[in-house]
């Protein structure tokens, strides 16, 4: 699949003239006097979430806890949908247009942190928003419930539609939604994502595939009769120690990275199973598939060296995101209407003390929280499943800088930040923004219309939509 780079849009000023100013005004003020007003209640949900840190494909009660106040709200819930428990869509209204909004709602296993500005390890804990998903869910739905209130005064007609998309990290929760169907018929869908800065580029990541690779071999004493044995973990070993050599003939914009995740349990026993789990990443879905059968050779190879027999299982596959810049530059024009993260004394204090464990650049942190990055194209080296959404249905995400400025994902920073209200009030940015959006594209058709069509040039006439992870179905234990 390739891009195809299109002229920026100028959308925002069409939508303006076509539309009286009063109802904008009144969009913004329902909007965000209700986002104001209810910002407890939403930081608080969110701190709930992070307290629980719990793994994908088991995020009972977070999801529960958002259901349980999108159904207060007037929102009909269908749960446990494409085979993921923890998976719902939440609906509010009728008709079209339908605008979706994504949140998720998992964590991440290995790392634990207080809310402190010093590294400090959660001992109750073994896991830790530290890319923000709490924060995530939390905002989004405080934005879908926003638009829900707005659309209601304003007898505004459509469908709001909350997407609760459990295990982004490694499970691409959201393929299996998108392979069921379930964004079908919407006109437009819109995230967020936490981060050390503010910014609504028309971006695109990394196309993603992951996998455990399995050796079987033959146990036995490793000093009496190692002759008897076949060591799994040498396949192992020979595995990486090859795919360490392909890298200097693999593209450079790819990533390939891995962990042993099972290596034998002692030293005088011949390992007979060994395992190890392999991300490997490209801009380029096609390209992606090639490098993904240079490592199956790889694999393949280890085990017949070795003398041992190899398994391997698919744990998740992720497209690229297709920018849309219509939608980029809407999101961009409210992000600039609400404006940046603001400290007051006590969030400075903190992100002074965290920042000197960070290798930041940041002279003024609370004007780089502030601060409104340029738009522009980007390029991520991150991947994400709403990748797959994006080629679908027109998609655009907002971030906002939850995270003190120079923070990186998946740190201890991250969680400890994501429990302040540092965390909070970004969050409070980015629902904002994506409900201020969601106005927009209830009130101009012409901006969806426009977004459609470049949707449709950037993935051209010939395009097959066709998972990276096949038809195998949710890997609901990979957590355990």
């Amino acid at each position: 699949m390739e891009n195809v780079i299109l002229s920026r849009l100028p959308v925002m000023a069409l939508c303006l003239c076509l539309f009286p100013g009063q109802l904008l005004a009144d969009t913004t003020n329902t909007i965000l006097s209700y986002l104001e007003r209810e910002q407890g209640k939403y930081a608080a949900l969110a701190h709930e979430i992070w307290e629980k840190a719990e793994l994908g494909y088991l995020e009972t009660r977070s999801s529960r806890l958002l259901q349980e106040m999108l159904a207060e709200e007037g929102f009909t819930i269908e749960s446990g949908v494409a085979g993921m428990p923890t998976a719902f869509v939440a609906s509010y209204g009728s008709g079209e247009p339908i605008i979706g909004i994504l949140a998720e709602f998992d964590a991440l296993p290995g790392i634990s942190q207080t809310a402190s500005p010093k590294r400090e390890p959660d001992p109750d804990k073994t896991s830790g928003h530290a890319c923000g998903h709490h924060l995530f869910g939390a905002g989004s739905t405080a934005a879908a419930i926003a638009v829900r209130h707005w659309m209601q005064e304003h007898d505004v007609s459509g469908t709001v539609r909350l997407y609760g998309t459990p295990a982004e990290e490694g499970g691409s929760g959201k393929v299996y939604m998108v392979r069921e169907g379930l964004f079908a018929g919407v006109a437009a869908v819109l995230a967020w994502h936490p981060s050390d800065k503010n910014a609504a580029n028309p971006v695109t990541t990394l196309a993603n595939k992951s996998a455990k690779f399995g050796f079987h071999g033959v146990s036995s004493h490793a000093a009496v009769a190692p002759e008897r044995g076949r060591s799994a973990l040498d396949a192992v070993e020979a595995m990486n120690h090859m795919a360490n050599m392909m890298r200097e003939h693999i593209p450079q914009e790819a990533r390939m990275h891995y962990v042993i995740t099972r290596g034998g349990s002692t030293p005088n026993v011949v390992p007979d199973f060994a395992e190890v789990f392999y991300y490997l990443r490209h801009p380029d879905a096609g390209t992606l598939e090639d490098l993904w059968e240079r490592l199956l050779d790889v694999a393949r190879g280890a085990a017949l060296g070795t003398g041992t027999e190899m398994v391997s299982e698919v744990n998740h596959g992720n497209h690229s995101m297709l920018p849309n810049e219509t939608l980029a530059e809407a999101m961009y024009n409210n992000l600039v209407r609400v404006g940046g993260v603001k400290y007051d004394d006590d969030d400075l204090a903190f992100a002074s003390e965290l920042a000197q464990s960070l290798n930041s650049r940041e002279d003024d942190l609370a004007l780089a929280a502030v601060r409104i990055e340029p738009m522009g194209p980007l390029q991520s080296m991150g991947s994400t499943d709403v990748g797959d959404v994006s080629w679908q249905v027109p998609t655009s995400q907002v971030n906002t800088a939850t995270w003190v400025p120079g923070t990186a994902p998946h740190t201890w920073q991250a969680i400890a930040a994501g429990g302040t209200a540092i965390g909070h009030k970004g969050m409070l940015v980015a629902a904002k923004t994506l409900a201020l959006t969601a106005g927009d594209l209830f009130l101009h058709p012409a901006l969806l219309d426009a977004a459609k069509e470049e949707l449709e040039q950037r993935r051209g006439k010939d395009f097959e939509y066709q998972p990276l992870l096949g038809d195998r179905d949710p890997p609901l234990d990979y957590r355990r």
